[in-house]
């Protein structure tokens, strides 16, 4: 007997348009489901707060997706999933699913050289990162690369690339690429000027970013609880149209709702 809660949606939060990169990795996973996503627009960044806000904003957060009505929860935000998302988890019976930098599968590589985690000041002071990094110190040599300011410069405009060329340029203008293997993305947003970066260290070190680890989490999250859509075993139209309902909190809701739809299409799907 079908659970009635697989007909719900997947809810998906992140502080701006970051999360869409995320999104798009579930929803080519996961092609018939249905989602509501919710940017926080009017407190971005989250990456330069205080633990205690973002953990608040984060649980705000997740009450008002829960309150629409969703069959799970993707923290599609490395810094709300670093600080709030075991709280979040206490406080609600559905499947929660958060980010985390990719730095297992960097270290998995086996490759000779430093491993650089590009990612906000707050996820890489976070308990959960440097547990992360003290796991893994034996096999590798982990550098955090803090990028203070990215994520506005990202939302204000992502496609421009003068002014994000300008800041990669000065980030890693201290940085002896010589010496690294991979660099880990641990920020959603990141992922979307993954272009950007691969032409600012060159194509021989590997860009590594942890939305399909994320997707694949939340399948298995939800086969487990029954919660998956019975339609799942269909095979999906291409292009893909996906069922997914915005939310933005702040002014420029218009704006930023067109903005995550184009994104989507940017990565071939067409919300209906």
């Amino acid at each position: 007997m079908e659970n009635p809660g697989a007909k719900l949606p997947i809810g998906v939060f992140d502080s701006g348009i970051g999360g869409i990169s995320v999104l798009a990795e579930i929803i080519k996973t996961l092609p018939y489901e249905e989602f509501v996503y919710f940017a926080d627009i009017l407190h971005s960044p989250y990456g330069t707060k205080q633990e205690n806000v973002v953990r608040s904003l984060s649980i705000k957060a997740t009450e008002f997706l829960s309150l629409l009505g969703i069959k799970s929860l993707v923290v599609a935000c490395n810094t709300a999933t670093s600080v709030a998302i075991q709280e979040i988890r206490k406080m609600y019976p559905f499947p929660v699913v958060g980010m985390e930098p990719a730095v297992k599968p960097a270290v998995e590589l086996g490759s000779t050289g430093k491993i650089l985690v590009m990612a906000t000041p707050l996820t890489l002071k976070s308990k959960k990162f440097n547990e992360l990094v003290y796991h893994y110190k034996h096999l590798a040599e982990i550098v955090p690369l803090p990028c203070a300011g990215l994520v506005e410069i990202i939302e204000r405009d992502h496609s421009q690339g003068q002014e994000i060329t300008e800041y990669l340029s000065r980030l890693f203008s201290s940085v002896n690429k010589e010496g690294i293997s991979s660099v880990v993305l641990g920020c959603t947003h990141y992922v979307l000027i993954k272009k950007e970066i691969v032409n600012m260290v060159g194509s021989k070190i590997v860009i590594i970013d942890g939305n399909c680890g994320t997707a694949r989490h939340l399948r298995k999250a939800l086969q487990n609880e029954c919660l998956l859509n019975d339609e799942t075993a269909k095979e999906p139209h291409i292009p893909l149209r996906a069922k997914v309902r915005f939310y933005i909190s702040g002014d420029e809701r218009e704006v930023m709702i067109t903005k995550c739809k184009q994104l989507l299409q940017n990565e071939g799907i067409i919300c209906g």
